[in-house]
């Protein structure tokens, strides 16, 4: 995955083993940030690598 790489929700979705609800109760949030290309919703890869090293760091 590179870092400038753009992932849609179900790639999110399929990268974390989650739910759609699940994964826009994180943008909305503001724990993974997101743009908003068009009415297009895009997590940034670097966001993603982002997030998972903070919940990684917060459980150990």
């Amino acid at each position: 995955m590179r870092d400038d790489e753009l992932l849609t929700v179900a790639d999110v979705m399929s990268r974390l083993k989650l739910g759609r609800s699940t994964v826009y109760d994180l943008i909305r949030s503001r724990r993974l940030p997101s743009i908003t290309i068009g009415r297009c919703r895009r997590i940034p890869a670097r966001a993603l690598s982002d997030y998972i090293t903070n919940e990684m760091e917060a459980a150990a």
